[in-house]
């Protein structure tokens, strides 16, 4: 089976300089936990989930260190998990590190993939274009369609 038979489409995205509160929003309106985000030419640039969303100042669950290992933190990390915490918008917080996969990419792959990189949804794109998403529950849908009726 390939990502294209199982794969969720058409994808819903979010722009980098989406707010946070819009993007949150659309999440739960969706009732999805993460999405590509797609630049203005619509190349894939980053991934948002839920995840992104909990150490957050307004929630009081930024990461706290203790004042000795604040020393040892380089001021580069430091200010990124600040602007992680306290962003406004989708590009400062999102994971730029995107783990994709193409349409004829195997199911095994793409299980693979997750697995490897502890992720919960594959992009599917072709050159930089999102064509699709497969998600945990498209891989629980593929399944339960080859399982015999109990």
């Amino acid at each position: 089976m390939q990502a294209e038979a199982i794969m969720s489409k058409p994808v819903i995205c979010t722009d980098p300089s989406a707010s946070i509160a819009e993007v949150a929003g659309l999440m739960l309106s969706k009732k999805i936990s993460g999405l590509p985000v797609i630049s203005g030419d619509g190349t894939l640039v980053g991934i948002v989930s839920e995840g992104d969303f909990l150490q957050r100042g307004e929630l009081g669950t930024q990461q706290k260190r203790s004042r000795w290992l604040e020393l040892l933190v380089s001021p580069g990390k430091a200010a990124d998990e600040y602007v992680r915490a306290n962003g406004r918008r989708i590009e400062e917080v999102m994971s730029d590190s995107v783990v994709t996969a193409s349409p004829a990419a195997s199911l095994a792959e793409i299980v693979d993939l997750m697995m490897h990189h502890h992720v919960k949804r594959i992009p599917i794109v072709k050159g930089r274009r999102v064509v699709g998403i497969i998600t945990r529950s498209d891989i629980l849908r593929a399944l339960l369609s080859l399982l015999p009726d109990a």
